[in-house]
């Protein structure tokens, strides 16, 4: 069966449409009421400007349109007992959600001193938009949203998220005519065909066209009724449209509509999940709601001679003037006594039975859904064991790994792990084989409900791996599973992570928000890890070549950010292994996936992960037990820094033999700052141990190199710093060329230290000189042969006074 455009009545009885428009009424006053009113919540006297608040924040056009979906969920979750969530697109819909969930009860449950009467009321309203209350958007602090307000263009993306595993949950999402036109909702569309409808739950998309932005008609609002259907199809979906402004004609349009697609969906997913053969296995084409109603909606039809209710002007507060203009303040209260709030709320303020009776009990309601708590239905992750997947080091720098491919071990024991339970997930915008990950095959395909050919490899029904061109997909499919409590990671190359650069932002907020929130349960962290990075896009040019996600995470809050930079492929196991088991984090790791040098065998990754940065002995020369500072320190953090800072120790080794290195290695990049501002901040005396006070230390870093000097800057010895890294220096061109033409190579670390160490400028000229015709020698070559000199590509570490090769 095919749906057609439609418009399709419920048969609604006398109570049942009194109740619906009763709540919706009940909500809209509250709306309007957060917006204006600072007390006489009840207007049991005529308003007063001291009623009003001194500053009018908040937004009603979107608001009457999402007080109608609340109410009209509520009735179809409470008739059919659905386990059902919402996601609240429209990014000022603030007000309405928060009226919704404290007429369901569940904003007094978490906020017990707003209590659901007349006293709470006046505190809802006065909490709203106002210091020290909530903010104007829906946020952490609204119960049953997983969705920051002003997140525009990834409502669509949460709610796949939410939806996937999670096969008998119903997640409506409501998208503004505004959002719609953002490109991350345009493509989150075609998360239809990533929605497996054995395992995974139903998405119930509701775009709701009011018309207007905030100056702006929106585009989707103006198409014609054919051309936008034609598009809704083109993308999977059958629409059901409802319009108007009657009400009563508008609540039966909808009901029908709702019922219509649950009983839709209902029929897709048991011909999917029936029979012996498993089911019917052609992508389903799901319903959605297509909602037109006047932009604010009840509000002033007209002030100042000017048209509003219906245009652009109810966008934000249709009265601007209340508290200074007497005809506003008029006009107001008019507009509040149209919902009657004498039939809606008792002489005490508490809501009267008309408009509580299609309010879901206990957890159905929208507000007090678990889902949307993720962290009350967490479980621990079994992340296996790392000996099996680690490699073994016999000594330092004498085999080499990917370690992206030696991680794919772990993860695909992982899912392995998982397969049962279903809480975790691998995304990735094409890239997973390319990221050396492809070993998670043996245990899960790649999600797919689409055509398969011949040629296609690992694609799947239920799949748990996500591949999708999108990376604004990726992580918000990632952003909805964990926020429903899962767990998951993001594979991306460095370089285009960038892309959702505004969305880790956004995450990283909302958790520095939830933790400040008991009633708000620890969720599983947001994972990346990046790869194919900076120094090894050497084949794909300039373009790919952006190391400064590092920098953008590390400018967020301390308290929920974190950076690992592991050396090697054991470094990587334990820091794979911390981050997949943390809570409330947004954890980046940066990791190589070409192959690298074992540094550390398992035990020592972990002591050195848990240490974060630590001194590598048996790559220095320093004397201990001396009593004596080093001549120099050499700092690293990073795979190809590290590998080419031990170079440049084993140079001085050979070069300089009296010379006294230290060589020092850190991981988690927070180390760096002081311990007053990170929670992973190293005290002055500790950093003074390792780094000295007033000893040379030159830093290879694999990112930005202002970045070091931006954490350190208020440390003693930050004076006698010098940092390399990456100058914006690129192109298509040779492994090592990438790291000479940023001055990052073992040669001109070497040139550093006799630069910089006091006294070897002129006993040591020689080798500089040899050191800068190496790097001479380097740029003809490469030219000549389209590879790196022998020396480079041949080198090994050896320990050994004047060893190596």
């Amino acid at each position: 069966m095919t749906l057609t455009v439609e418009r399709r009545a419920a048969v609604l009885g006398a109570d049942e449409l009194a109740a619906l428009d009763a709540r919706w009424r009940a909500a809209n006053y509250l709306t309007a009421g957060q917006l204006y009113l600072l007390g006489n919540p009840l207007l049991t006297e005529p308003l007063r400007p001291e009623h009003i608040k001194p500053r009018l924040l908040g937004h009603w056009g979107t608001s009457p349109g999402l007080n109608l979906l609340h109410a009209h969920l509520n009735r179809v979750i409470r008739a059919r007992d659905l386990d059902a969530m919402c996601v609240w697109g429209p990014g000022h819909g603030g007000p309405a959600v928060v009226a919704g969930t404290w007429l369901d009860g569940t904003w007094s449950e978490v906020y017990p001193d707003v209590p659901r009467d007349g006293a709470g009321m006046a505190r809802l309203f006065r909490q709203f938009s106002f210091p020290g209350g909530v903010p104007s958007h829906v946020a952490p602090d609204v119960p049953g949203s997983i969705h920051e307000g002003g997140e525009l263009g990834y409502s669509l993306a949460h709610a796949y998220g939410a939806a996937l595993d999670n096969p008998g949950l119903l997640v409506a999402c409501v998208i503004g005519d505004g959002e719609a036109e953002t490109g991350p909702l345009a493509g989150s569309w075609h998360a239809n065909k990533f929605l497996d409808p054995v395992h995974d739950g139903a998405v119930l998309p509701v775009l709701h066209l009011n018309g207007w932005k905030i100056a702006n008609p929106a585009v989707l609002a103006r198409l014609p009724e054919e051309e936008l259907t034609q598009l809704l199809r083109g993308y999977g979906h059958d629409p059901l449209f409802v319009s108007g402004d009657r009400p009563e004609l508008v609540h039966r349009e909808l009901a029908g509509a709702l019922d219509e697609a649950v009983e839709r969906i209902g029929r897709l997913q048991r011909a999917a999940r029936g029979g012996a053969a498993g089911g019917v296995r052609e992508r389903p084409r799901w319903p959605v709601i297509v909602l037109r109603t006047p932009k604010g909606w009840t509000g002033p039809d007209e002030v100042d001679g000017l048209p509003v209710a219906g245009t652009w002007r109810s966008h934000q507060v249709p009265l601007d003037g209340v508290r200074e203009n007497p005809r506003h303040l008029r006009q107001l209260e008019t507009w509040l006594r149209s919902y009657r709030p004498e039939e809606l709320f008792d002489e005490l303020g508490r809501p009267r039975d008309a408009v509580l009776a299609q309010v879901p009990q206990g957890t159905r309601r929208l507000g007090s859904t678990p889902h949307a708590n993720g962290g009350l239905l967490l479980r621990e992750l079994p992340v296996p064991p790392l000996e099996a997947a680690a490699v073994k080091v016999a000594r330092p720098g004498s085999t080499l790994h990917e370690p992206t491919q030696v991680l794919g071990t772990l993860l695909t024991e992982l899912m392995r792990a998982t397969a049962a339970r279903r809480d975790f997930r691998l995304m990735g915008p094409d890239e997973t084989a390319s990221n050396r990950l492809d070993a998670v095959y043996e245990a899960t395909g790649k999600e797919w409900e689409s055509a398969v050919l011949e040629v296609d490899r690992h694609l799947e029904h239920g799949g748990r791996v996500m591949e999708v061109l999108s990376e604004h997909l990726c992580q918000g499919w990632l952003e909805g599973y964990l926020l429903t409590g899962r767990h998951g990671l993001f594979s991306c190359y460095e370089a285009f992570v960038h892309i959702v650069d505004s969305m880790a932002n956004q995450h990283i907020k909302w958790l520095r928000s939830a933790r400040r929130l008991p009633w708000r349960a620890p969720i599983a962290s947001l994972n990346y890890l990046l790869t194919s990075h900076v120094w090894r896009q050497d084949h794909n040019g300039f373009s790919h070549q952006d190391p400064g996600f590092v920098d953008h995470v590390l400018n967020k809050s301390p308290e929920v950010v974190r950076v690992y930079l592991p050396p090697d492929a054991n470094t990587l196991l334990a820091c794979a292994d911390h981050v997949l088991r943390s809570r409330d984090y947004v954890n980046v790791v940066v990791a190589g996936k070409q192959p690298c040098f074992d540094w550390l065998d398992l035990e020592s990754a972990r002591a050195h992960c848990a240490r974060g940065a630590g001194i590598w002995e048996w790559a220095g020369t320093e004397s201990a037990g001396t009593g004596r500072e080093p001549d120099v320190v050499l700092a690293c953090a990073g795979d190809v820094p590290t590998q080419e800072t031990l170079a440049a120790a084993w140079l001085l080794r050979r070069e300089l033999p009296g010379l006294s290195v230290r060589v020092v290695n850190v991981v988690d990049m927070a180390r760096l700052l002081p311990a007053e501002e990170h929670p992973h901040g190293m005290s002055d005396g500790e950093y003074d141990a390792l780094f000295t006070r007033d000893r040379p230390v030159i830093f290879a870093y694999h990112g930005y190199p202002w970045l070091i000097h931006r954490l350190t800057y208020r440390r003693a010895g930050h004076d006698q710093l010098h940092v390399r890294g990456y100058r914006e220096e690129g192109t298509t061109t040779t492994p090592f060329d990438m790291v000479v033409r940023n001055d990052l190579d073992r040669y001109r670390l070497v040139m550093d230290v006799i630069d910089r160490v006091p006294g070897l400028a002129v006993r040591a000229a020689g080798v500089r000189q040899r050191m800068a015709d190496v790097r001479f020698r380097h740029e003809r070559w490469i030219r000549e042969h389209g590879d790196d000199l022998p020396e480079v590509s041949g080198w090994r570490w050896d320990d050994g006074e004047g060893g190596g090769s």
